[in-house]
């Protein structure tokens, strides 16, 4: 045998030749999270209403009000709500439940 002749050529592709589809930088965007008032104020409202969903105190919670793990505040009586500025320069909000007698 002649080694000339011996060798093969080998042909291998190691990169593709055309770029993959389906790749953008676009096209993604979350939910909206319902944030914000639930009960204005002078609303009559029940025990367990929610009345403000935030993230992080925003609005501070006053009388007959709670404070969930998620900072959501709720009615912990039946009445109206009150919100009420407070604070150095009136700057922060606070919300309170103030029971009201329904007329029968």
């Amino acid at each position: 045998m002649n080694n000339k002749y011996f060798l093969t050529k080998i042909d291998l592709q190691f990169f593709a030749s055309k770029k993959g589809v389906g790749s953008t930088k676009n096209g993604r965007d979350s939910h909206a999270k319902r944030l914000g008032a639930k009960k204005a104020d002078g609303q009559m409202i029940r025990t367990g209403q929610i009345i403000y969903r935030q993230r992080g105190t925003r609005v501070y919670p006053g009388v007959n009000v709670g404070l969930g793990s998620d900072d959501t505040l709720f009615a912990l009586s039946d009445g109206l709500v009150k919100y009420q500025k407070f604070g150095p320069k009136q700057g922060k909000t606070r919300v309170s439940v103030v029971k009201h007698k329904l007329d029968a």
